[in-house]
């Protein structure tokens, strides 16, 4: 595969997951009572243990876009 191609691939990766992580950030902050209203008929948990498991959930998912798109495509930048 070109390095190019790998390269437009993470670009879009990279823009898609960063989407997802605002839709996801933007829901949590505009819709906070109705999303949690939402989980808490299956899962019975507080306001701040349902807001931790969100932070870090979404802390957990931004690291994952550093490591799998973020870094490899910087390592193709200096690379090529």
């Amino acid at each position: 595969m070109n390095p190019d191609t790998i390269k437009t691939l993470l670009l879009y990766s990279l823009a898609f997951n960063y989407a997802l992580l605002m839709i996801w950030f933007c829901v949590f902050s505009l819709a906070h009572d109705w999303l949690y209203r939402l989980h808490n008929r299956w899962f019975h948990f507080s306001t701040e243990a349902f807001d931790a498991l969100h932070y870090a959930g979404m802390t957990g998912y931004k690291i994952g876009i550093i490591l799998l798109n973020i870094a490899p495509l910087v390592a193709l930048w200096l690379v090529f």
